[in-house]
């Protein structure tokens, strides 16, 4: 992960963040069969950071973002793959406070 892409140690913080990284992976060059998890799991990380959300909902949501990362494939741009990672980062954080 690059240095610019920072993740934050604050759980809430990481919520947005994650919404971020995914959504910054749009603009990228990726493999549309990669794009399809990418974009689901940007979906569910936008709901996960929706105001009102009770903790183990955002913690449900946050999980479905960990599986459909881990069901992506390789996206062969350096950026998205930085942002995939920090994302990634991001859930731990959420999923271990």
């Amino acid at each position: 992960m690059s240095d610019d892409q920072q993740v934050p140690d604050d759980p809430d913080a990481a919520v947005d963040a994650l919404a971020d990284h995914l959504i910054a992976t749009a603009d990228r060059p990726v493999p549309p069969a990669t794009n399809r998890w990418l974009g689901e799991a940007e979906a569910v990380a936008r709901d996960a950071a929706s105001d009102g959300l009770d903790a183990k909902t955002r913690d449900k949501r946050v999980q479905q973002v960990q599986q459909l990362l881990a069901s992506a494939d390789d996206t062969g741009d350096e950026i998205a793959d930085n942002h995939i990672e920090a994302a990634a980062a991001c859930c731990r954080v959420i999923l271990d406070q």
